[in-house]
């Protein structure tokens, strides 16, 4: 027998919409059989914002609370990110933020879904969606939060180490720039090490903004 995954299509391409809107983007999503993590997740979490955001943020996939709810960026992390968007200023209602992988990969451990890295192939699987997101809302300024969101905009070759904070050079929008997945606050199990990283977390998204606003004013 053969692998199941590997029968898979792995493309989403096949069930994007004629005509590219975020409300039909939305609607056929909910379909998208483009690779097997559809299988096993509750729903497909897209992303969520205005049509024509100036500022786009991109994350590495739903996770368990954001695959119940349907939305992208409500659990613990989407906190975070909504602290540090107030903190520099920016309103959350006036960014587009979605995910590089529309559907929760996740391994089962007793009652509890735990995330896991999505795999390359599932990445590419997905990249039609974010595609046609950046086409429809034509951010001024992209952001990806954590590595696997750079890689998928950036390429195989792109480093959170060497990029944290700092301008990308890349056709995917005017402006382009990375910082570590909120998430990666969580992820510290000493309170001390959690501020510092909040707050490491806040100053890059401080500098991104400032450097978009220079750019959007020269």
């Amino acid at each position: 027998m053969g692998d199941p995954i590997a029968a898979e299509p792995n493309d989403a391409t096949p069930f994007l919409p004629e005509r590219a809107s975020l409300r039909a983007l939305r609607e056929t999503a909910a379909g998208c059989r483009g690779c097997h993590l559809w299988r096993h997740a509750t729903q497909t979490v897209f992303g969520e914002g205005l049509k024509r955001a100036r500022l786009m943020l991109v994350g590495e996939m739903p996770g368990d609370r954001e695959d119940r709810q349907g939305k992208p960026f409500v659990g613990p992390a989407g906190r975070e990110l909504d602290k540090a968007l107030a903190a520099v200023g920016i309103d959350r209602a006036e960014v587009y933020v979605t995910n590089a992988v529309k559907h929760f990969a996740f391994e089962e451990r007793g009652k509890r879904r735990l995330h896991r890295t999505p795999r390359t192939f599932e990445v590419q699987a997905c990249r039609p969606w974010l595609d046609a997101e950046l086409r429809v809302v034509k951010p001024q300024a992209l952001v990806a939060l954590g590595a696997t969101a750079g890689k998928s905009l950036f390429g195989s070759g792109f480093k959170l180490t060497q990029a944290r904070g700092r301008p990308i050079d890349s056709d995917v929008a005017p402006f382009a720039s990375a910082t570590v997945h909120p998430s990666a606050i969580l992820r510290h199990p000493d309170d001390t090490e959690r501020r510092a990283e909040r707050r490491a977390f806040t100053r890059d998204l401080e500098r991104i903004a400032a450097q978009a606003r220079l750019m959007a004013s020269a």
